[in-house]
């Protein structure tokens, strides 16, 4: 079943992950390794999750990557279908 309009990660990152634990931006970078301004821009939906950002993700709060990325694609995939319906494409089978 398709979510409606499903929230990007980093709503879901800062909303369900970051805000319980009393993590700031700058506390996640540094765990993670990378720069506030990649943290920040996650957070505000500035910028996607990529597959490392997924693994780091899952080792910070012991997740898993397919998570991250399921929520990536699903946000992806449901603002793709809002501006392109494929109708110009001619189907190949069946």
């Amino acid at each position: 079943m398709e979510m409606y309009n499903p929230p990007h990660p980093g709503e879901v990152l800062k909303n369900l992950y970051m805000e319980p634990l009393n993590v700031s931006v700058t506390t996640l970078a540094r765990a993670l390794g990378v720069r506030r301004a990649t943290i920040s821009a996650i957070v505000n939906a500035k910028a996607g999750i990529s597959s490392n950002m997924a693994i780091k993700f899952a080792h910070a709060f012991k997740t898993t990557p397919e998570l991250w990325l399921g929520m990536q694609m699903e946000y992806d995939l449901w603002n793709a279908k809002q501006l392109y319906d494929g109708m110009d494409v001619r189907a190949l089978c069946g």
